[in-house]
């Protein structure tokens, strides 16, 4: 793969491709905050896309076009409010994927916690524990969470290596 092609940035909220992210958020997920439309999406999208830390929002972009994306957002499980930060939103396009997309925007995400000064962040998924446990996150607890089966899992710090260039692009994807 051609790695100079692929750009791994993270955006603020007068990214040019914030309603294209918000938009595979809301497409997504959005069934799980059923009376939130997608303007009201694209607003809250918005308010994650910080300069640093929590929260932030990261894309991967292919010829200038995003392919993936992933946060790091101050809580994403409305009745677990105490448990902070969270991992959130990781998508990559269906025809992206199979590439280390996934797993390079998670690691991305994980150095930004640590270095942050986070030393454990969550996250939750209703399909993809396999990956996220390849990754080393840990199973914390199976549930139903706003009418979906998930498992919320937990990140500990590790040495990250960045894989990426000074300009931010993506190493080994």
């Amino acid at each position: 793969m051609d790695t100079g092609l692929f750009r791994l940035i993270r955006i603020d909220d007068a990214s040019p491709h914030l309603a294209t992210l918000a938009g595979w958020a809301h497409d997504e997920w959005g069934h799980l905050n059923p009376c939130r439309g997608l303007a009201a999406a694209v607003e809250a999208f918005r308010a994650d896309c910080g300069p640093a830390g929590v929260p932030s929002v990261f894309v991967v972009l292919h010829e200038g076009r995003p392919v993936g994306m992933a946060s790091l957002v101050v809580d994403d499980m409305s009745d677990r409010t105490e448990l902070t930060p969270w991992l959130a939103s990781v998508y990559v396009r269906p025809e992206w994927r199979g590439r280390g997309i996934a797993s390079r925007l998670v690691r991305r995400v994980e150095e930004e916690a640590q270095a942050h000064g986070h030393r454990r962040f969550y996250l939750y998924t209703p399909d993809q524990q396999a990956l996220y446990r390849r990754l080393g996150w840990k199973d914390l607890e199976d549930r139903r969470y706003r009418g979906e089966a998930v498992t919320k899992m937990l990140d500990m710090p590790r040495t990250f290596s960045a894989g990426k260039d000074s300009a931010g692009a993506v190493g080994a994807l």
